[in-house]
């Protein structure tokens, strides 16, 4: 099972894991906002996103989301409304600047820990993204062999997908965190919530204008 393509599929998904989008700049945001515990919770949501599209692949539905332009549409433009949304609530906090009189320690104190809320904002943005499910159609059955079970590989391979994933984003999100102390200076804070924001911005159009 674990063949050359097995190989060639480590090295390609590695380095998709590692490239920065909007899962990084959400993450990135959720650590400032709400810390360690709340990026790890939007990390946990961002996977569940991912496996659940997988899921879908592997099971033929998301075929249906492929060939229906209207569907495609409609869950597109869903998840760059989410995506824009999240992004202006960060723009609107950094311009508000509400922790700007606040020590380092209140900071820390008054963070939004709520793990729900940071979990459906990563399985949210990810679940409402339909390149995420034409991506897993697409690109897992290349490195499926022919005669092998295809729902139990596609599976494998996306849970390695997701758990690189996991790794990476759990791992990002505790180094940011040790930086804690330079992070949540006022004018550090509110310049990183303006650039997270509106890089989720950014993120939201360009999944709005993307074509199938």
């Amino acid at each position: 099972m674990f063949d050359s393509r097995f190989i060639v599929f480590l090295g390609i998904a590695a380095i998709l894991t590692i490239t920065p989008g909007a899962d990084t700049a959400l993450v990135t945001r959720n650590v400032i906002s709400r810390g360690r515990a709340g990026a790890f919770f939007t990390t946990l949501g961002i996977c569940l996103g991912c496996l659940t599209h997988a899921t879908l692949s592997a099971l033929g539905l998301s075929a249906i989301l492929k060939s229906s332009e209207a569907l495609f549409n409609i869950v597109k433009f869903a998840g760059a409304l989410y995506l824009i949304y999240i992004g202006a609530v960060s723009l609107w906090t950094a311009w508000r600047g509400k922790h700007e009189a606040a020590s380092t320690q209140e900071q820390v104190n008054l963070r939004d820990r709520r793990p729900l809320r940071s979990f459906i904002e990563g399985y949210g943005t990810n679940l409402l993204n339909p390149k995420v499910s034409i991506f897993y159609l697409t690109f897992l059955p290349q490195f499926i062999s022919p005669g092998e079970p295809v729902f139990r590989k596609s599976i494998l391979l996306a849970g390695v997908h997701v758990s690189m994933g996991l790794i990476w984003l759990t791992t990002y999100a505790a180094l940011l965190d040790r930086m804690s102390g330079w992070l949540l200076r006022s004018s550090v804070r509110r310049r990183l919530e303006a650039v997270t924001g509106g890089l989720l911005i950014a993120f939201g159009l360009r999944l709005a204008t993307q074509k199938r």
